[in-house]
């Protein structure tokens, strides 16, 4: 039975082969475009229902041959209810069978090829309200005798098409019908019987081959299928023509793609016969040898996996033609986030960060940030506001709360490509309070309470607090910390105090922090009890001798226990002696006992003591009445002296009357040690002027200190002590109340030890082959001193160290001579005494050698001025000269000045001074300036001041009358001066000598003291005249200028040693704290030179 499908759900199956129809086989019944009858029509009606059915009007549908499959047929039922709904049997002896219960409007009967048999059909009704009413209504289909025709339709139809010359073409004409059509062909309405037979054409029912076509071949073929119920007529237009080639795709198309992708580059072409299309690549070779690389039947190619080395331009063309397009690739780089948004953890109202951090293509330009929050976009709003994106596609959320929990999701959109990234958000915060506290038992009392919200972050422990209310003030009430419980409990259990009043609290803990306190708890009372603790820090306190005060820390009033609390003391001495012990109740400490001696040991105690009880028994601890200062001094005192360190020992003081804290040595520093007078053969004034030093020396280094020594010890090491000194030494012992009387005192004496460095040593330099070293004695000479030792040594490979002992301590310098010029030396000036030699003093020095006037001058002019300047040699000697100028004819404003001028020398200059300033010229002038010394001129030029030349006066000096007027004002301030200065000379001069007089006649009558060694004086001028000459060819007794004696000057080197190459007169020497001897006529020093320094010069105002 065919099955025919129409609009409704209704369906019927039957079998595609039954006795009613054995010649049959099923067919499906469509609604198509085009119809056909269906004769005769198939009946189907409902067994056993309350409606009659009803015919079914034909209609007309396209019937298909469907050989053993399921098809449909239409079959309309009345049914008496407005929606119906048919089912088959479910039973499984039926061989009926459905897939689907639909309703019907209108209805269908689905059919499968299966056996005939009855089966009873179900008839659904269903009503239309909205609550289902259903009634299952028995329904049977009847076997009947049924036969299905139909006339001829298309099942393939063959289009007009277009060949070129030679090529085959196929006409295929496919119909079907009931019974199964005939098919014939025909060319131009001719049939194919009439025409000439054609060797290249065939026919094989529907289908029909014509081979090797030529232009006649051009027509229009006719297919025509035909049974007894009809015929159809399909034409198909054969046009067989050439036409040129063409390709249908644009030009110059830029096709834009990211790496790694797939594009398709069109190239569709039309043209008889079909174009030959052919694809290179931007290299020229031929595109379809790249595997990467598909031809399409059109024309157009499909290029996979798409990489930079792919852009550029491609050809498509047509073989054997010049027609081609070219298509552009642009290959951009893939959009990556490089830092993916976090999952973080953030606490409640503070603001989250979630990065987005991408790159893109620098040449998309267009593209967006798209966040999301659990799939949904979020809004972007002004940066104040919930949701900020940053440039850097940062997302910002504020103040975030628990609604904020979630997934984000961070999208990178641009033209071409996008990428993605998730992360998340978890809001944590402070727990909230727990709740519902609640106390149980009596003794052993369990607090519990409910936990709160955790807030994403686990609680890690809770701090239970409680408040103590019956013994506190209600102003000092507060809450204390009770215990720490682990997060994963929720009750404690606790002893708590008798005759104490209580409430609880409970805070929790994660890592985000700490909840709010929870509700307290109810008041919770403990009954009354014996004290069960005594007090602690139970001690003596006494202060004065005979008096014993006991004291120790007052209980907490929670420890009580009760009413009626006091505390009971008891005491008794401790040698024994008393076995009964004294008692006494009190109600705080401290507790007084009179007559107890001087620092006599005790037991004592205290007990707590309410109105139940005493409290548990207590332990005695050793106190002691008051003490007094230890009544005798140490005694046995030793001393042992190792250089500067002494180790003094003593017996164990006796009669402290106390507890012993110490001892305290006390240190007097005498002064230096005596000497037994020596006198040498040589010099004996010198033995004597060194005793004289050290006698004074006893009066000036006076030192005493004390060290304190903790505990029992009897010996100590005292160091810092100095050499060559006198000492006393006492010991005391002490307690908390003072000292005891001071030991005898114990004298010793510290050896004689080398001596320290010489404190200065400078030079001079008489000649390019001599140097003078000067030095000042150590500051810590430690004995007598002997002499020094002089060492120099040329800085040269294998120069030999020469040295120089000078046995007279009294000299501080050394003249060496026979030096090189150009070379440097090292200097070492070692003090010694008995004990040995000190360490040196070392510097570097090397001799002045002989200047000459300067001759690479730098002039810097100004109006009425030259500042000259240049740069003396490093080791030059002080150079005095001259420098001659002459004034050029010039031509001023009103006339020729005939008259040049005359030479003119300027004061004699210093060639270490580098610089001086040539005063006194007139503007806009040319000068010419040469050096000339001993008739050689090292230095000559030509320079012009600044300015204007001054025009020439026509009128008479005398008829400027407000410059005489200027003038005479001058003068007569410049005479009011001079008198003033006049008269306070005159009154100045008489205080002036008599102050001279006084000077000479206290410096005869004053001794002399070591604070004047090395020093110049009047005195030592007048020695000195008796001395020989240190340099026999001194210029001090030339008759040369003052300038040529500034010859002599000192060196002045860097802390290094190096030389500078300043030079300055030389000045008085410091000396040092314990020189041994007396000031040297020898060491006279001479007045400074005239001649100013190359420092003085460079500081003095211009």
């Amino acid at each position: 039975m065919p099955s025919t499908q129409q609009p409704g759900p209704f369906s019927l199956r039957a079998p595609s082969a039954s006795p009613s129809c054995p010649s049959m086989t099923s067919v499906m019944v469509e609604n198509p475009a085009s119809s056909f009858p269906l004769a005769p029509t198939p009946l189907c009606w409902p067994s056993g229902s309350k409606a009659s059915p009803s015919n079914v009007s034909p209609k007309a549908y396209r019937l298909q041959r469907w050989s053993g499959r399921r098809k449909t047929a239409a079959c309309r039922i009345r049914a008496p209810d407005r929606r119906t709904t048919a089912a088959g049997s479910t039973s499984t002896a039926s061989p009926w069978k459905t897939t689907e219960s639909t309703s019907v409007r209108p209805p269908t009967c689905t059919a499968r090829p299966l056996t005939p048999s009855p089966s009873p059909w179900k008839v659904r009704r269903q009503t239309s309200s909205r609550v289902n009413n259903n009634t299952q209504q028995p329904a049977k289909l009847k076997n009947h005798t049924c036969l299905f025709v139909a006339a001829p339709y298309w099942v393939k139809e063959s289009p007009n098409l277009l060949y070129a010359l030679g090529e085959t073409v196929r006409l295929e004409c496919q119909a079907e019908g009931i019974p199964m059509p005939t098919i014939t062909w025909s060319i131009n309405g001719q049939a194919l019987t009439e025409v000439d037979d054609d060797p290249r054409l065939s026919v094989s029912g529907g289908v029909l081959i014509l081979r090797d076509v030529e232009y006649a071949d051009t027509a229009v073929y006719q297919c025509e299928a035909s049974n007894k119920h009809g015929s159809i007529l399909l034409n198909t237009c054969l046009y067989v023509a050439e036409l040129p080639p063409q390709i249908m795709s644009s030009d110059g198309v830029v096709y834009r793609i990211i790496e790694g992708g797939s594009v398709m580059l069109h190239c569709e072409s039309f043209g008889s016969p079909r174009p030959h299309i052919t694809w290179e690549g931007k290299d020229g070779l031929p595109l379809l040898s790249d595997p990467r690389v598909s031809l399409l039947t059109n024309g157009s190619i499909q290029m996979s996996d798409i990489s930079h080395d792919d852009s550029g331009a491609y050809t498509c063309m047509v073989k054997n033609t010049n027609i081609s397009i070219t298509a552009h690739l642009q290959v951009y780089n893939r959009t990556v986030i490089l830092t993916r948004p976090q999952h973080v953890r953030v606490l409640r109202g503070s603001s989250a960060l979630l990065d987005c951090g991408f790159y893109k293509d620098p040449q998309l330009l267009d593209y967006q940030v798209v966040w999301k929050k659990d799939g949904y976009k979020l809004q972007e709003s002004s940066p104040d506001d919930k949701y900020t994106v940053f440039e850097n596609g940062t997302l910002k959320v504020t103040n975030v709360q628990s609604d904020d929990n979630g997934a984000y999701s961070c999208e990178v959109i641009t033209s071409l490509d996008h990428a993605k990234a998730a992360g998340s958000i978890t809001v944590v915060a402070p727990p909230d309070p727990p709740k519902d506290l609640s106390l149980s038992d009596v003794q052993e009392v369990t607090l519990s309470w409910i936990p709160g919200h955790s807030h994403n972050s686990p609680i890690i422990e809770y701090i239970v607090q409680f408040r103590e209310e019956q013994h506190t003030e209600v102003e000092k009430w507060k809450w204390e910390e009770w215990r720490k419980v682990p997060g994963d409990f929720n009750h404690l259990q606790m002893n708590l105090d008798p005759y104490c009043t209580y409430r609880f609290r409970v805070i929790a803990l994660n890592e985000v922090g700490s909840s709010e306190p929870s509700r307290p708890s109810e008041h919770y009372s403990m009954p009354p009890a014996v004290p069960s603790s005594n007090p602690t820090g139970v001690r003596s306190d006494s202060a004065d001798p005979g008096i014993l005060i006991i004291t120790w820390d007052e209980m907490d009033k929670r420890s009580h226990n009760g009413q009626g609390f006091m505390y009971k003391v008891s005491w008794r001495e401790a040698d024994g002696r008393n076995i009964h012990w004294n008692y006494a109740d009190v109600l705080s400490p401290p507790f007084v006992v009179n007559n107890t001696g001087t620092y006599t040991p005790f037991e004592i105690k205290v007990e707590a003591v309410n109105s139940l009880g005493v409290g548990p028994p207590a332990d005695s601890e050793i106190g002691h009445s008051g003490e007094d200062k230890p009544e005798k001094a140490p005694t046995g005192i030793a001393v042992d002296v190792m250089n500067t360190t002494v180790r003094v020992k003593w017996n164990e003081a006796q009669d402290v009357r106390g507890l012993l804290l110490g001892y305290k040595i006390y240190i007097r520093r005498l002064g230096l040690r005596e000497l037994r007078r020596r006198r040498s053969l040589g010099s004996p004034h010198h033995d004597e002027d060194r005793l004289a030093g050290l006698e004074q020396e006893k009066g000036r280094h006076k030192e005493s200190w004390h060290v304190v020594v903790h505990g029992t010890r009897t010996s100590e090491e005292v160091t810092g002590l100095k050499l060559f000194s006198r000492y006393e030494v006492s010991v005391t012992a002490f307690n908390s109340k003072g000292e005891s009387p001071h030991s005898p005192w114990h004298h010793l004496n510290t050896p004689e030890g080398a001596p320290g460095p010489p404190a200065s040593l400078r030079f001079e330099s008489p000649t390019e082959k001599s140097l003078i070293l000067y030095w000042t004695p150590p500051v810590e000479t430690n004995g007598i001193l002997q002499g020094y030792m002089v060492q120099y040594q040329e800085e040269a490979e294998n120069s030999p160290v020469q040295m120089e002992f000078i046995s007279d301590p009294s000299v501080n310098y050394f003249l060496m001579d026979s030096l090189d010029p150009n070379s440097y030396y090292t200097f070492k000036v070692i003090a010694r005494t008995s004990a040995g030699d000190g360490p040196p003093i070392k510097q570097r020095a090397a001799t002045l050698l002989e200047g000459v006037p300067p001759s690479n001058i730098t002039i810097i002019p100004s109006d009425t001025a030259f500042n000259l300047s240049w740069v003396t040699g490093e080791r030059d000697r002080n150079h005095g000269f001259r420098v001659r100028y002459l004034r050029k004819r010039v031509e001023g404003r009103d006339g020729v000045d005939g008259a040049g001028g005359q030479w003119e020398v300027s004061e004699e200059l210093n060639s270490t001074a580098g610089f001086y300033s040539l005063t006194g010229l007139q503007p806009g002038t040319e000068y010419r300036l040469m050096i000339i010394h001993e008739n050689t001129t090292y230095w000559q030029d030509s320079a012009s001041t600044v300015g204007t030349v001054p025009s020439k006066v026509h009128d008479g000096f005398a008829a400027q009358g407000w410059l005489i007027g200027l003038i005479s004002a001058i003068m007569l301030l410049v005479l009011i001066l001079l008198i003033l200065c006049l008269i306070k000379r005159s009154k100045g001069g008489k205080y002036a000598v008599k102050d001279k007089e006084d000077k000479e006649v206290d410096s005869e009558a004053r001794p002399m003291k070591d604070e004047t060694f090395g020093e110049y004086s009047d005195g030592d001028e007048k020695r000195s005249d008796s001395q020989p000459s240190l340099c026999g060819e001194s210029k001090l007794g030339s008759d040369d200028s003052l300038a040529e004696y500034g010859d002599s000057v000192d060196i002045q080197f860097n802390e290094d040693g190096s030389f500078i190459g300043q030079y300055s007169g030389r000045g008085p020497v410091p000396h040092g704290n314990e020189s041994s001897g007396p000031a040297s006529p020898v060491n006279a020093v001479p007045p400074p030179p005239i001649a100013p320094s190359m420092s003085s010069i460079l500081n003095r105002p211009s």
